[in-house]
């Protein structure tokens, strides 16, 4: 970070790299239940990486049941992203059990950067960066001259966009409007097969039928503590990613749906949440906050933290991640599950589904001021998604709490 914000941070290679601050291991008295896993990541996901250090590390947890083990990999958003994360985990696991040694990239050269010769790097470029600026302002002057009706309907319409992603679509549940500094999570398990035959019996997709089973959990919690409520604003991640990103950093932006929590019917709530998709994914399609990003990117954490204030969250964000679908390894051993647990940006829960291989993993990480019932939710997060799942007709069609799995 430079020490005044003349110029954007930079990621630089650590001089100083120590792999023991990074990779850990513990174990716990055996056997060792997932509940107990969760339990350790909450920890480490609440505090804060240190910037001045690569932002990641991975905890191997062994001792759990049937002599397997547990890995949690915490690494910051501004490393990657979902579907950039999908990439980087192609350089961890390997696709068969015992596969030829390859040998590895060369080591990254170190940089020495202090914050000050950043500060100085961005001074120095600021003639530059000031003619470049007057190039562009004068080039859509004369735009704006040349054409007025165009740029004032450009303007006008970038500014709509940015209105309708600023806005909620719904109303807040006043059942989860406070936060704390304290959270939670719950996992459950289901076959990705039945998930997608779910979806397809009512028109939609495997994302769709994913949203109407957490729309399901939301009301019967909702009811349940007798705070019925119609909709509630549910923001999902969209990717902007094309095959010539690389896999560091983010691209993707996000569309606000009203979540039809009242609507009792599975199916109908699947193709409602179908509807929004369509036409929200077309607003998704252009990424309005890159024109501006180099600009928040030196803008000084309190404005910053003025600028997120005004803007009202989504009470719940929920996160679709395809990972593989075949068999994973990490040094020989299977990846029988893999649970994603996202970050709380004002949110009352994160909701992330992963599937990997057959099965679809879905975690809901939430706020402890907003969810107060865990045995509640965690109970009506089963039924929600039970009841999408029975559209399949098979009775074997249901999810269950989650675990390390039966594969070998």
């Amino acid at each position: 970070m430079p020490t005044l914000p003349t110029t954007s941070p930079r990621w630089v290679v650590d001089p100083d790299f120590n792999l023991d601050y990074h990779v850990r291991r513990l174990r716990v008295p055996g056997p060792g239940t997932l509940r107990e896993v969760l339990d350790i990541a909450e920890p480490y996901i609440q505090s804060p990486l240190d910037i001045s250090r690569p932002l990641w590390s991975a905890t191997l947890v062994e001792g759990m049941a049937n002599g397997r083990a547990a890995m949690v990999l915490h690494m910051s958003h501004a490393v990657t992203d979902g579907m950039g994360g999908v990439e980087l985990f192609r350089h961890l696991y390997d696709f068969e059990r015992d596969p030829h040694p390859t040998p590895p990239p060369p080591p990254p050269v170190p940089q020495e950067l202090s914050a000050n010769e950043l500060m100085w790097h961005g001074v120095n470029r600021l003639p530059g960066a000031i003619l470049g600026g007057v190039r562009v302002a004068a080039n859509l002057l004369g735009h704006a001259i040349r054409r007025p009706g165009a740029t004032v309907d450009g303007l006008a319409n970038y500014a709509r966009t940015l209105a309708r992603l600023a806005t909620p679509p719904a109303e807040p549940s006043p059942l989860l409007n406070r936060r704390s500094l304290t959270s939670r999570s719950q996992a459950i398990d289901m076959d990705l097969a039945h998930l997608r035959m779910a979806g397809k019996a009512a028109d939609g997709s495997i994302n769709d039928a994913y949203l109407a089973a957490m729309s399901g959990a939301l009301r019967c919690y909702h009811e349940a503590l007798g705070v019925p409520i119609d909709t509630l604003p549910l923001g999902v991640p969209v990717s902007l990613r094309s095959e010539s990103d690389a896999a560091g950093g983010n691209r993707f932006t996000g569309v606000n749906l009203a979540a039809p929590i009242a609507e009792p019917d599975p199916a109908l709530r699947i193709k409602l949440i179908r509807a929004q998709m369509t036409q929200k994914l077309e607003e998704a399609a252009v990424d309005v906050f890159a024109p501006i990003a180099p600009v928040l990117s030196i803008m000084p954490t309190p404005v910053l933290d003025a600028l997120s204030g005004a803007v009202t969250p989504a009470d719940v964000q929920a996160s679709n991640v395809p990972f593989y679908p075949g068999d994973v390894y990490v040094a020989g051993a299977k990846m029988l599950r893999q649970y994603g647990l996202g970050p709380l940006p004002g949110v009352a829960m994160m909701v992330v589904l992963v599937s990997l291989g057959s099965t679809c993993c879905v975690t809901v990480r939430y706020d402890r001021a907003a969810v107060t019932d865990d045995a509640l939710f965690a109970r009506c997060l089963q039924d929600g998604f039970d009841e999408v799942l029975a559209l399949t007709g098979d009775p074997a069609a249901r999810c269950t709490p989650a675990s390390f799995g039966t594969a070998a």
